[in-house]
């Protein structure tokens, strides 16, 4: 049985290749989601007015990757430190949340986000939010796989990074 993951973590064409690839992953939809505007398009939410953020939906069988192993290549793909951007992209459609599914999810990220900012991995403090997952718009056809279908699109993530 599968599970769904849903993270932002700035733009999201190179969230998603980096998740894409990874062994477990069995599919990945980019979106829309934390905000108040019904189905919301990419020309509505790059101007910072809808409350959604660039969104990447997972979904991953728990049998070949844990919940805990997506979060570490979030953290690692992102700097969880930055306010509202990343690399470039500057604004609240680019922030970081984990979208949780449920209870046991929440909890396994506020622990993910308490262990990180004890250990000191980051020189300033996590201000990745957790919110409740709500409704995930999916975002139009040609953003879906956006970099494998055209090698561009990486953005902030830099693939050496993580495993």
């Amino acid at each position: 049985m599968s599970e769904t993951a849903t993270l932002a973590g700035g733009c999201f064409w190179g969230v998603e290749e980096l998740f894409r690839n990874l062994p477990g992953v069995i599919d990945t939809n980019v979106g829309y989601t934390g905000g108040s505007t019904a189905n919301p398009k990419y020309e509505d939410v790059k101007t910072g007015r809808t409350g959604h953020a660039e969104s990447l939906q997972i979904e991953f069988d728990p049998s070949k990757i844990s919940y805990d192993e997506i979060l570490d290549h979030f953290f690692r793909l992102h700097d969880p430190t930055q306010l509202n951007r990343q690399g470039p992209d500057i604004g609240e459609n680019y922030r970081s949340v984990i979208f949780y599914q449920d209870e046991n999810q929440k909890s396994a990220a506020k622990a993910m986000i308490n262990e990180l900012n004890r250990s000191a991995t980051y020189h300033k403090p996590i201000v990745t939010t957790l919110e409740k997952s709500g409704r995930f718009w999916p975002a139009e056809d040609y953003h879906q796989k956006f970099t494998a279908k055209t090698g561009r699109g990486a953005c902030h993530v830099d693939y050496s990074s993580v495993d």
